[in-house]
């Protein structure tokens, strides 16, 4: 949530912090702003997109080879143009942007204004930048040191980056529960909250831990230290990114770009970790905790949104594939109630961004507890990467668009594997079905590719239905949860009010809701319950509800009772929410764009949510 780039070297820092900001406007897009300084400080901030701040620049001064910028998600205060970060002292000789919330911002400010601090925003961040103020002016302080013992005050999460007017040779920046990252040019340094406006510059970065500060300075050195003032000898660690990841590549939305990738980004999940031929899975990160894992008495998978509803998925896989029993935990319920988590338990964490709050909450308590954590995350360094005993990334590649697609197929891809590799090894599925998985599993993005070509038929069932005000979406088995992925996808970015459901429970409520308005999308591949399923819309056709059915192709029954029908290519059941999910992304995306909505920065959502 909320983005940060800076930038100190010889170059001009207005136009790499603004095409940096564009690259991170998908954390946060309530207002953007910069300071530079250039023997003074100027700093411009509006409400809107960094497009609406670009143009407040215009014809200013914008000259300055050091610069802070930030891209803002809302948490305390508005979002207007006084609430935009960058936020400056009362002298007017600090400027800090900031992501994270200061827990005690009330208490620290009534503080300073006894002080004679004077506030002009409503943010917890203005007091902060006006705490390293009142330590440097006190105790005649570098910038640096006066950081340091402001953050030594403040309780709660942040990613910071301060500026100096009277010390233009350096800039400061800090972490703690929010992600920075460092960025080592020849001669220059970048600070961001991710990798993505740094790499047209460098492949090489430095991931900041927690309770880390670094001062980088124009003479090309760098300097980490702990919040204690300890030093550190961070590695330095070479991205495997490509600019043009970060572009549309020729799509009109990064989201439909992100949906057109699954083909991709699934086989890229598995490759090298599976072969049907010889009847092999390894998942790599399991090899060196293999016994432990196999001999857990429970697995707790701790996740939030879209990454939930793939463990929900995951669930089922473990449960039928593996025999091991799951729990799925919202991490943000997980974490502030008293669990009952043993030793002999396994902890899995989900996150695209490997930098959630409540799920690396959640992963410290379970770590406490004695429990072994294992994180399966995206981006590469990230913070639940660095804090679990072990993992696999995804490898689905830079998602840009704030509704995850690739991301939770991936994921899905990720945890089927484990689930195969686990249930093989302890001996609880057949070989014949444990290769029948396999071979299936590998046709998987062949398969994608078929249900992409039904874009067009989808766009024109979305032309149907864009105007509802309500929709429900029904599954069983292993499609309950991408039901309840439909729905979330159709509420993030068309703003229609959506419920996903268990089939069955229909009549235990929302059936009271269904009447000629009520587009009812049934996902119908099960053969386990087709029965059942072809019941629950006929009792949706009872009640003049709209069907749109998604169902295997050659399905010729439930064709004749639904007012639309999606075919999606037959495969294992286990394997089927990984087709049968995509017509759901592109359903959503469809209506949303035919709603004028903004499809990949929908209103009050950010992409990684880093605050609780």
């Amino acid at each position: 949530m909320c983005g940060i780039v800076a930038y100190i070297g010889p170059k001009q820092a207005y136009p790499i912090i603004i095409e940096g900001l564009k690259r991170l406007e998908y954390r946060g897009y309530d207002s953007a702003g910069i300071s530079l300084v250039n023997g003074d400080l100027h700093t411009y901030k509006k409400k809107g997109k960094v497009l609406d701040l670009e143009k407040e620049a215009e014809g200013k001064n914008i000259d300055g080879t050091l610069g802070i910028g930030h891209t803002r998600w809302a948490t305390h205060g508005a979002p207007n143009d006084v609430n935009a970060h960058p936020h400056n002292s009362g002298n007017s000789r600090l400027s800090l942007v900031h992501n994270g919330i200061i827990e005690n911002y009330a208490t620290l400010k009534k503080a300073l204004e006894e002080l004679g601090h004077r506030f002009v925003s409503d943010t917890d961040t203005e007091v902060l930048v006006h705490l390293i103020e009142e330590y440097q002016k006190r105790d005649d302080l570098p910038l640096e040191e006066a950081v340091r013992k402001a953050l030594k005050k403040a309780v709660g999460a942040y990613a910071i980056v301060v500026a100096d007017k009277n010390d233009p040779s350096k800039l400061v920046g800090a972490r703690k529960s929010s992600p920075l990252v460092l960025g080592i040019g020849d001669k220059e340094y970048f600070l961001a909250s991710d990798a993505s406006p740094i790499i047209k510059y460098t492949n090489k970065v430095i991931y900041l831990n927690d309770e880390e500060i670094v001062t980088v300075t124009r003479d090309g050195n760098f300097t980490v230290k702990t919040i204690d003032n300890q030093i550190q000898e961070p590695k330095v660690q070479e991205l495997d990114l490509k600019l043009e990841e970060l572009e549309k590549g020729g799509y009109d939305h990064f989201m439909l770009k992100e949906i057109y990738q699954q083909s991709e980004t699934i086989w890229e999940s598995m490759r090298g970790r599976i072969s049907s031929e010889e009847g092999w899975v390894v998942v790599g990160g399991m090899s060196e905790h293999i016994k432990r894992m196999t001999n857990a008495k429970r697995f707790i998978i701790a996740a939030c949104g879209t990454s939930w509803h793939a463990g929900m998925i995951a669930e089922y896989l473990f449960e039928e594939l593996a025999r091991i029993p799951v729990e799925v935990e919202y991490a943000s319920e997980l974490r502030y109630r008293n669990p009952i988590i043993h030793n002999d338990d396994v902890v899995i964490a989900l996150s695209q961004s490997g930098e959630t709050a409540d799920t690396l909450a959640a992963l410290e308590m379970a770590k406490d507890k004695g429990a072994l954590i294992y994180g399966i995350v995206n981006v590469v360094g990230s913070s639940i990467a660095r804090l679990t005993h072990c993992g696999s990334y995804t490898h689905a590649g830079p998602e840009i668009g704030v509704a995850s697609t690739k991301a939770f197929t991936s994921q899905l891809v990720v945890l089927t594997l484990m689930a195969l590799d686990l249930g093989h090894k302890r001996g609880v599925i057949s070989e014949g079905y444990f290769r029948q998985l396999l071979t299936a599993l590998e046709h998987i993005p062949k398969k994608v590719e078929r249900v992409l070509e039904l874009n067009e038929q989808i766009r024109f069932i979305a032309g149907e239905i864009k105007n509802a005000q309500n929709a429900l979406y029904l599954g069983r088995g292993y499609n309950f949860p991408v039901a309840l992925e439909g729905a979330l996808k159709l509420k993030e970015i068309s703003y229609i009010h959506a419920e996903g459901y268990p089939a069955a429970e229909m009549k235990h409520g929302p059936i009271a809701l269904i009447d000629m308005y009520m587009p009812v999308i049934v996902i119908a591949t099960n053969k386990s319950a087709y029965e059942k399923i072809v019941s629950n819309i006929q009792e949706v056709k009872a009640r003049k509800g709209i069907v749109i059915a998604i169902v295997t192709e050659g399905d010729t029954a439930i064709k004749e009772m639904a007012d639309f029908t999606i075919e999606i290519p037959e495969t294992e059941e286990p394997l089927t929410p990984l087709l049968s999910v995509i017509p759901l992304q592109l359903l959503a995306y469809h209506i949303a764009v035919m709603r004028g909505c903004d499809v990949d920065q929908p209103r009050n959502l950010a992409k990684s949510v880093t605050v609780e």
